[in-house]
């Protein structure tokens, strides 16, 4: 896969190396079960912390499958 450029607000998550989207997807959910942001009740639901609410753009709380659109706005 295409190695691709994070944004400055997902580079505060995963870090600003380019990386290819499926290895960018890994590293949020390692940084979101790292930090236990995952809600406990309702698993495919994800809290956010800081950094994360401004990748959610500004939402406390996410849906897993959301992750993807995210993520898509967030790389070049």
């Amino acid at each position: 896969m295409k190695p691709l450029t994070p944004s400055a607000v997902l580079a505060d998550v995963i870090g600003n190396k380019e990386v290819p989207r499926t290895e960018i997807i890994k590293k949020i959910w390692d940084y979101i079960k790292k930090n236990k942001l995952q809600d406990q009740k309702n698993k495919r639901m994800i809290n956010a912390d800081a950094k994360l609410k401004a990748l959610f753009a500004g939402k406390a709380q996410i849906s897993m499958f959301d992750l993807a659109k995210i993520v898509g706005k967030n790389v070049s």
